[in-house]
């Protein structure tokens, strides 16, 4: 039944009034066409410290993006006050495509993924060879979570002084991954950060390790003027040093040399969004031997045929012990 006639006017349409006083909602939103693109440095309780052009400029995420957040690494359209200077505000509007992204889970079994960096192309993964002692098994989940991101890994060995690096380096030696072995001294007297910057050139580097391995050390002497808090001591009992980097931070390098992200120690590495038979694509050498095995193979069993394959003599069967010893690494903690 129509409730009004065929020639209505205005007058003849009732509005419902609008209690709060603000404009009534749309769906159309602005496209922001005079936005201008940053990159993300920190994140601090939803303020985001971002680099547009030559301004370091603090933001907010716009209410429009709803969930999705911006993490450190990220290429961010900003509209709003881009003047970066004291009190001022802007609003992120837009996140870009990311070329890659680094996560892990708090344990293998949480289904919630912590976005760690977005769109580096390398991680460092530092550990030191005593105080306190390294764990392999942390490394593997490092590598495997690299290898998932598309990052080429990096080995960082501090404190050569108080332990050989020999055992270690044998361990990942068949992965055939860059690596550098600093000192204290080293750090010192900068020959350290000289050696670790080469390798770091024009790069985008995620730095990640447990807690008391000297990489906000390692950091600070590659950027001096940005220096971070560091650790002072590993506790006795536990083996392990305290946090203290508390948020992701991105770092320029001297020149054009590139951005280092310092991130807060880990303690753990879960990998429960990895999905494994992804791991085969970091091993070009064996991957051609995956064409007979079953479907849905884990690499790691019975029928596989990379063992027959290997056997013929097509690859390094130290290559594939490697690999087998990564897919593995998820039915073990990071201690073992």
């Amino acid at each position: 039944m129509r409730r009004y006639g065929k020639h209505t006017d205005e007058d003849d349409i009732r509005s419902r009034p609008n209690r709060k006083g603000n404009r009534p909602r749309t769906n159309i939103r602005p496209k922001h066409e005079d936005a201008a693109e940053g990159l993300v440095l920190t994140v601090d309780r939803g303020r985001l410290t971002c680099l547009v052009e030559d301004r370091v400029v603090m933001a907010m995420k716009a209410r429009e993006l709803g969930r999705k957040a911006a993490v450190v690494g990220d290429r961010v359209m900003l509209v709003g006050d881009l003047t970066g200077m004291k009190d001022t505000l802007a609003r992120i509007v837009r996140i870009q495509e990311r070329a890659s992204v680094l996560r892990r889970t708090a344990d293998d079994d949480d289904p919630y993924e912590r976005v760690v960096v977005a769109n580096a192309d390398q991680l460092a993964i530092v550990t030191a060879l005593a105080d306190p002692e390294p764990r392999p098994r942390l490394i593997d989940r490092c590598l495997v979570a690299a290898y998932d991101a598309g990052l080429e890994p990096l080995l960082v060995l501090t404190k050569s002084d108080l332990a050989a690096p020999d055992e270690l380096l044998e361990l990942y030696g068949h992965l055939d991954i860059p690596y550098v072995v600093t000192s204290r001294e080293e750090l010192e007297n900068g020959d350290a950060a000289d050696r670790v910057r080469e390798l770091l050139d024009g790069r985008i580097t995620a730095f990640v390790g447990h807690s008391g391995v000297g990489k906000t050390t390692l950091v600070n002497a590659l950027v001096p003027q940005e220096r971070r808090r560091t650790t002072g001591h590993v506790n006795a009992v536990t083996g392990r040093g305290r946090h203290t980097t508390t948020s992701a931070l991105a770092l320029p390098l001297a020149g054009d040399g590139g951005w280092v992200i310092d991130t807060p120690g880990v303690r753990s590495f879960g990998l429960a969004h990895i999905d494994p038979s992804r791991v085969i694509h970091a091993f070009p050498d064996l991957e051609p031997g995956t064409a007979d095995c079953p479907r849905a193979c884990s690499h790691d069993e019975p029928d596989c045929a990379l063992g027959a394959w290997v056997a013929a003599g097509h690859a390094d069967p130290a290559r594939l012990y490697s690999l087998r010893r990564l897919l593995a690494t998820r039915e073990r903690t990071e201690g073992d």
